[in-house]
């Protein structure tokens, strides 16, 4: 259970359903809720399915290019605190899709794959963070799967809510809820450089 709170806690500031809410807002502007909701439901699945395949796939990656694990989390946590300054500065650039990519994304039947899927619910940072989750044991892996499960769902909730939710919070709530997901953001990108350097140079924490 503590691995399960761990991942999703880990993992739901980082995905940030709500700074993809605007993008998924725009792209089905002209779509009904039930339409709605199946975009954002394989958009989930879709993101579960990433997260999954980098888990998995991740240690396999760093002994092929001869990366350890502590460097994964010390380049992860740079990336995080970066992302993190976006979200907390005001005015600055806080769209992963950008104006072209928005435009070209309106034209297509399907948008649940790219860009909400990727790169706006499972970006670089996510999946850096779910390499570095290595975990011992089946139990473990299985428990981190149901992690990712579990941040899908409550991704899936904020999105089939977001008409609501951009109602009743408004600006100045959605700007609020930024700062908050980006201050979250920033702690657990500092955590993963401390630990990281603090194995790699065990002087340091002395």
């Amino acid at each position: 259970m503590e691995i399960l709170l761990a991942t999703f806690t880990t993992l739901f500031s980082i995905v940030n359903p709500f700074g993809a809410m605007p993008v998924f807002l725009t792209l089905t502007a002209d779509d009904r809720a039930s339409e709605r909701a199946r975009t954002a439901l394989r958009s989930c699945i879709y993101m579960v399915a990433i997260l999954s395949v980098a888990f998995f796939g991740g240690q396999y990656i760093l002994n092929f290019f001869g990366i350890s694990i502590q460097h994964l989390r010390i380049a992860g946590g740079i990336l995080l605190i970066r992302s993190a300054f976006d979200l907390l500065t005001p005015g600055a650039n806080r769209d992963r899709v950008g104006p072209e990519a928005l435009e070209e994304s309106k034209q297509k039947d399907d948008i649940s794959f790219t860009p909400l899927a990727m790169p706006m619910l499972s970006g670089p940072g996510s999946m850096a963070i779910c390499i570095g989750l290595i975990r011992p044991t089946y139990v473990d892996k299985a428990m981190t799967v149901a992690g990712f499960v579990l941040v899908a769902l409550a991704a899936f909730i904020v999105l089939i809510f977001s008409l609501r939710l951009t109602r009743v919070l408004g600006k100045p709530g959605m700007a609020a809820m930024s700062r908050i997901m980006g201050f979250i953001t920033l702690a657990i990108g500092v955590n993963f450089l401390a630990s990281a350097i603090g194995v790699l140079f065990p002087g340091l924490t002395k």
